[in-house]
């Protein structure tokens, strides 16, 4: 009998909910469960966290997760993997392993994976923005962070070493699941076919309630039941590479081989050659077959051999973001709403206030559609104007503006909001894989 191994997904970001992950690792059978919480700004977002105290700069649910999660992970003996760490995986440990003593866990092994942060191995002469085509250097004073997409050597280092909690900074989403699957297989990182496998597995998972019908659903043709009560997927894999996907029988939702073949699309520009770390991945021959309600089999994925090159998420300083809204109702609000904006314009040339772009929504009526306000006759309307500048000072003139509107006409405006945020911008470089070496710290509960 072929050996196998079940992997949940317990977060497809950042913000995700809590109660799906719990109730996998305490009925899903599991061996892994894993958290995916690092998108591409976030990051970024964290480095500047990380500036402001050093304690802090990791994922700002990983209290409540673990909290909520590691007694069941310890009973069930389920092991958690996750790039919760974000800027700070060494503080992300620390808090974990004080947590597992506060809930009176005293045997946890838990290991911060790092490295990924190259900021110091960027070179402004020769490195290129892979989004603009401009050289690096154009960003030089601007840059907040630099982090590669790390592979599987730092996570697999620390299973080797017994860990039963790896936290990580930033590494390549399917790389979480491929990880645990060549450790417990003992898979050659040569192995490209079988790479291919795992990564098209860790993407599938990588992004939890999307596979089993969260993205998928639009109440009218493509409907899932229960989405108030939404599961999160399960994936079994035995040593050959095949797997299915899953979901517990009684949680909501629904994983079909359509909700798959979205997922499966999901931020993949050339099914034939995704990027990895360890692996490119071809996805282009994959195929899904349901095996029973809520349980396909996904079979046809390979790879080829991987590139030598990480890709780097560059976070860098890029203005202010000014927003700002006001709300119109009754009769001829699409009139008042046309009118605000043109009072707004005229206040802008009249103040000198610059502003690099700037856009002007009638939220309902517009904002997604342009034109569309010669189609309808709506009895209220939200207008918002959102400006990039290049100082909080011109963002804060630009929102007040708006809010003047309320005695200064047009008429019966109201539920003005207004913010001002930093605008912190994403571009990629590639740096040779040879030069990153992730690295690997414990701390015990």
């Amino acid at each position: 009998m072929k050996k196998t191994i079940r992997i949940g997904t317990g977060a497809g970001y950042s913000g995700d909910r809590i109660e799906p992950a719990v109730d996998l690792i305490k009925e899903g059978d599991l061996d892994y469960i894993i958290f995916e919480c690092l998108a591409e700004r976030t990051i970024a977002l964290a480095q500047l966290q990380k500036i402001q105290n050093k304690e802090l700069g990791y994922d700002p649910l990983l209290e409540d997760r673990m909290k909520a999660c590691l007694p069941y992970c310890v009973s069930n003996n389920v092991k958690l993997i996750s790039n919760m760490g974000a800027a700070n995986p060494v503080a992300a440990a620390k808090k974990t392993a004080k947590i597992a003593n506060e809930l009176g866990l005293r045997t946890i092994k838990i290991a911060a994976v790092f490295g990924d942060d190259v900021k110091s191995l960027l070179d402004f002469e020769t490195q290129t923005l892979l989004e603009s085509g401009e050289s690096l250097s154009v960003l030089d004073d601007k840059i907040i962070s630099a982090n590669a997409y790390l592979g599987v050597e730092g996570i697999l280092s620390a299973l080797t070493d017994g860990a039963d909690i790896i936290l990580t900074g930033r590494v390549a989403d399917p790389a979480l699941f491929l990880a645990p699957i060549i450790h417990e297989f003992d898979w050659s990182l040569s192995d490209y076919p079988l790479l291919g496998k795992g990564t098209a597995l860790g993407h599938l998972m990588e992004c939890a309630g999307q596979v089993c019908g969260g993205y998928f659903a639009d109440g009218v043709k493509k409907q899932v039941p229960n989405l108030g009560s939404l599961g999160f997927p399960i994936a079994e894999i035995n040593e050959e590479g095949s797997f299915f996907i899953t979901k517990l029988r009684d949680s909501g939702g629904m994983v079909t081989p359509a909700t798959c073949k979205e997922q499966l699309l999901y931020e993949v520009h050339d099914p034939s050659e995704y990027l990895t770390p360890n692996v490119i991945a071809d996805f282009s021959s994959i195929s899904f077959k349901e095996m029973e309600k809520d349980k396909v089999e996904v079979s046809g994925a390979t790879g080829k051999p991987l590139t030598g090159k990480l890709k780097v998420s560059v976070g860098y300083h890029d203005g202010y973001m000014a927003d700002a809204q006001i709300s119109y109702g009754g009769s001829h609000v699409l009139e008042r709403a046309k009118l605000a904006i043109e009072i707004i314009k005229e206040r802008l040339r009249s103040m000198d206030l610059e502003v690099e772009d700037i856009l002007f929504d009638l939220i309902g009526v517009n904002s997604l559609f342009k034109g569309n306000e010669t189609k309808a006759s709506p009895t209220e309307v939200r207008l918002r104007v959102a400006a990039k500048t290049k100082s909080r000072k011109e963002a804060a003139q630009l929102v007040n503006e708006l809010e003047t509107l309320y005695t200064n006409g047009p008429a019966a405006g109201g539920g003005v909001s207004k913010t001002v945020t930093e605008i912190i911008a994403i571009q990629s470089v590639l740096i040779d894989k040879a030069r990153v070496a992730p690295a690997v710290e414990y701390f015990k509960s």
